[in-house]
């Protein structure tokens, strides 16, 4: 649970907290005390170059004004005058009409610019005072990059972090008492949530053991018993840990399927005991024992493949067929790859390959080769008749294969 790994690291973080309080505190007056905002480094250096260099826009912007607009010989009069002269030629011939307005337009455009130079060399301040406090702002703000990360942003970071240190410190106890009751009601949930499911769990697996031992049954397994057994780990007191949740009068383990252990146990021969699923020895009884289960967990089953190897193995006959007309039925729901040497399970298949041994030079190689139908009916038809592939077999072969209409 998040709640309850998160009560562990105040819990482990309390004298931690506690220690660097106070000098977080400092930190945080030394920083408020300076109380930096984003982007201000950058406005203010931008004043400070303004500033420094007052005399300089001030000379400049001057004498740009004179050129412009107001000295002897000015751009501004020097326009007029070509524009007046124009005008008059274009009285004479209509070409110059258009060089006239244009003349015209570059003498308002020069007016604007010179209007423009003239308000700015107006506005142009020298405030030794104002650049102090500049140089002086500039110089507390580097002092705090240097201890706390290098700029502005990493230093208001830093803050933001401490000051929720020292909040969590000053309300330690409220903090840790809100999250007690939040991990309290989210273990009454997940523990209410959990009771359900195993009732659920315990209501179906009734029916699954059933299921299965018939389903065995038909496969060739007699005799036997199959039982879900549904357990939780109980925590001994004051071993709990954040994920346990109440399952009546005892604390349990939680885990992401509820607080059920579930293993299967099964006896497969008369008088022996139950033992876990996972220690069945024989390759053929596991596969028979998986197919039954996965007949009947078909429709919820979410893997897309199944293999089934030695599925074959000790069964014959009727117990063969059912094998079979098992797994047929189950490749309605999964692709089901079988490895088998009996013609009564090989002859439903949709899909034959063939494993080979071929000798190349000094080595043996296996392959995997895909049969055609003739070559289907042929394989079938060899685990019939054995070495030599009669007639006989090839028209049983085509029989389990369904590939003959009845007579």
């Amino acid at each position: 649970m998040e709640i309850g790994e998160e009560l562990d690291s105040l819990r482990q973080r309390e004298q931690q907290l506690a220690e660097k309080r106070e000098f977080y505190e400092f930190q945080i007056a030394e920083i408020d005390a300076v109380a930096p905002r984003a982007g201000e480094e950058e406005e203010l250096e931008r004043e400070l170059k303004i500033l420094e260099n007052a005399e300089k826009l001030f000379a400049i912007t001057g004498s740009m004004y004179g050129m412009l607009y107001d000295g002897e010989q000015s751009v501004h009069d020097l326009l007029v005058i070509v524009r007046n002269q124009l005008q008059d030629l274009a009285v004479i011939d209509n070409q110059f009409t258009d060089a006239a307005k244009e003349c015209a337009s570059a003498g308002a455009v020069v007016s604007e610019l010179a209007k423009f130079i003239q308000g700015y060399n107006a506005r142009v301040e020298f405030n030794p005072e104002r650049l102090d406090t500049l140089r002086d702002r500039l110089g507390r703000l580097a002092l705090l990059k240097r201890k706390y990360g290098g700029s502005v942003e990493s230093t208001l970071a830093h803050r933001e972090k401490i000051g929720q240190e020292v909040l969590l410190a000053e309300n330690f106890d409220e903090v840790m008492d809100r999250l007690t009751r939040e991990l309290g009601d989210a273990r009454a949930l997940c523990g209410a949530i959990a009771g359900r499911l195993s009732a659920k769990r315990h209501d179906i697996a009734k029916k699954v053991d059933r299921a299965v031992v018939e389903e065995l049954e038909k496969l060739g397994v007699r005799h036997a018993r199959f039982t879900t057994r549904i357990l939780q780990t109980e925590l001994p007191p004051g071993g709990e840990g954040p994920d346990f949740v109440s399952a009546g009068r005892k604390n349990v383990r939680l885990n992401q399927r509820g607080y059920d252990d579930v293993e299967f146990f099964i006896s497969t021969n008369l008088g022996e005991e139950d033992m876990p699923l996972v220690r069945v020895a024989s390759g053929g009884e596991v596969s028979r024992i998986m197919l039954a289960l996965k007949s009947i967990l078909a429709r919820s089953d979410r893997l897309p493949v199944l293999i089934f190897d030695e599925i074959d193995v000790g069964v014959s006959g009727r117990v063969a067929q059912a094998v079979g007309r098992s797994l047929k039925n189950l490749s309605n729901f999964h692709q089901v790859i079988a490895i088998t040497h009996l013609p009564q399970i090989a002859g439903l298949a949709d899909t034959h390959f063939a494993v080979e041994k071929e000798e190349q030079g000094t080595r043996t190689t296996t392959g995997m080769r895909r049969l055609s139908l003739e070559e289907q009916v042929h394989e079938v038809a060899r685990l019939l008749s054995g070495a030599e592939v009669t007639d006989a077999g090839l028209l049983g072969a085509r029989e389990l294969m369904g590939l003959t209409r009845p007579s």
